[in-house]
């Protein structure tokens, strides 16, 4: 019987095993996870007898992978029951136009009178309308495409914190083709990210009503639940994988604590890239050489629970993101208005992100004093008192850095892995749950096709 080893439980390593089950239920498949439980990042924290999400809260429904995954599991799927987002100014929130596409608006007249910028920022923007398409097809910085078609201060401004937030990030070096493709194929075919925005709009309203985000109604840590219950004894959890050997006779063996010889005919690696690294180094030092050059930053989500009576403190709205340097936290979602729940009752549930590029040193401060910090600046936009509890997730080396040219380090790393090693996960194909489910399911294929090709 052929045998794979998923080194990796998170949301990608199941997705890999439970593809692999289900495409070839003769293959032996084996998860090996560090952890108490699978799921990774796809998980809840208990707070003043609340469950938050520690990780994301919902997927990015237009990219169909998580989705359909959770309907192919028989997940129930929900919306948020709220939208819009605000953006962090010296004068208070603004709220973002409603006909916007990855913050950028796509009717010269919002950008004309939108008060998020001003009068020399709004026009400096507009510009884009008129300015040449660049034709170099190499790679570029993100932050180097938006100051070029809409200047700097709407890009540090307004569209940083969100794009860049996504990454948590620095927009001047993340790579634009690695990040969004979508704003350099706006540019090629518009000539315009406005006016790439507006026919983006105008797609997405002559096309279906599906939400742009959906989670299942449980919460997003019911699809890896759904997953590791589909594969049940599969899943081995507490287990360290400290290396990876080829065997003589073909195939690899694993050690670490709880590893007990495990061994597969294949291997796929869906763990973080530093990790993946220290793994191939004995085996692939090609490929760990490649990985070096992949960076990650740490991150943390802090979670806030205020008294009864406060939720009606918050804006409409999911929440606001902050220009870089201008806040404690990046970004911060009103939880309780974008999932409300009949446990919170009338309680404000905020969630705040913290850590970024540049400015992991956050994450070294006591708990509570970030939450402090958090708390201090809320009050400061909202009529909120101090947070009745607090709970504070750190994610160290959570986050990929898609710098510029990652797409070539990526094919260069993946052409020096020997056969029979697939490495996935979001350090190379994508950071959001989508691209992970979608990743997972190829590196499944890469797998099958090579113990196909075995005598």
């Amino acid at each position: 019987m052929a045998r794979v080893v998923v080194v990796g439980g998170g949301i990608t390593g199941l997705t890999v095993a439970y593809r692999l089950h289900e495409r070839d239920p003769a293959v032996e498949v084996t998860v090996l996870d560090d952890a108490d439980r699978p799921g990774g990042m796809l998980a809840d924290v208990e707070v003043a007898g609340l469950r938050i999400p520690a990780g994301p809260d919902s997927f990015v429904a237009r990219k169909p992978w998580a989705v359909d995954l959770c309907r192919e599991l028989g997940l129930d799927l929900v919306a948020p029951a709220s939208s819009g987002a605000w953006l962090w100014t010296p004068a208070g929130l603004v709220r973002y136009p409603s006909d916007t596409a990855f913050g950028i608006p796509g009717d010269p007249g919002t950008v004309f009178r939108w008060p998020g910028l001003s009068g020399r920022g709004r026009r400096r923007a507009l510009r884009d309308l008129l300015l040449r398409t660049r034709k170099d097809p190499s790679d570029e910085a993100l932050g180097a495409l938006l100051r070029r078609r809409l200047g700097d201060e709407a890009t540090d401004r307004a569209i940083a914190p969100l794009l860049g937030g996504l990454y948590a990030g620095d927009v001047d070096r993340l790579s634009a083709q690695a990040t969004f493709p979508e704003l350099v194929a706006w540019e090629r075919a518009q000539g315009s990210l406005i006016r790439g925005a507006q026919a983006a709009m105008r797609h997405a309203r002559a096309g279906d009503a599906t939400p742009m985000f959906q989670r299942p109604a449980r919460g997003v840590a019911a699809l890896p639940d759904a997953l590791a219950a589909r594969l049940g004894e599969r899943v081995v959890t507490g287990v360290r994988v400290t290396a990876v050997r080829a065997e003589p006779g073909g195939g690899w063996r694993f050690e670490g604590d709880g590893a007990g010889g495990a061994a597969g005919d294949a291997v796929v690696l869906a763990v973080p890239a530093a990790q993946a690294r220290a793994l191939l180094e004995p085996v692939a030092r090609p490929a760990a050489d490649e990985l070096a050059r992949l960076r990650a930053v740490s991150t943390g989500v802090v979670a806030l629970v205020y008294p009864d009576g406060t939720a009606d403190a918050l804006p409409e709205g999911t929440g606001f993101v902050v220009p870089r340097g201008a806040a404690p936290f990046t970004a911060v979602t009103w939880l309780s208005n974008k999932w409300p729940d009949p446990s919170y009752g009338t309680r404000a549930v905020l969630r705040c992100f913290v850590g970024a590029d540049g400015d992991e040193d956050v994450l070294d401060a006591p708990d509570g004093d970030i939450v402090a910090a958090c708390a201090r600046h809320l009050s400061a936009l909202l009529p909120l008192p101090e947070p009745e509890a607090s709970r504070v997730v750190r994610w160290p080396g959570s986050m990929p850095q898609f710098e510029l040219g990652h797409l070539d380090r990526v094919a260069r790393f993946r052409a020096h892995l020997p056969p029979g090693v697939v490495v996935t996960g979001p350090a190379y194909d994508g950071v959001g749950v989508p691209d992970c489910v979608r990743a997972a399911g190829e590196a499944a294929g890469v797998a099958l096709d090579h113990l196909r090709s075995l005598p």
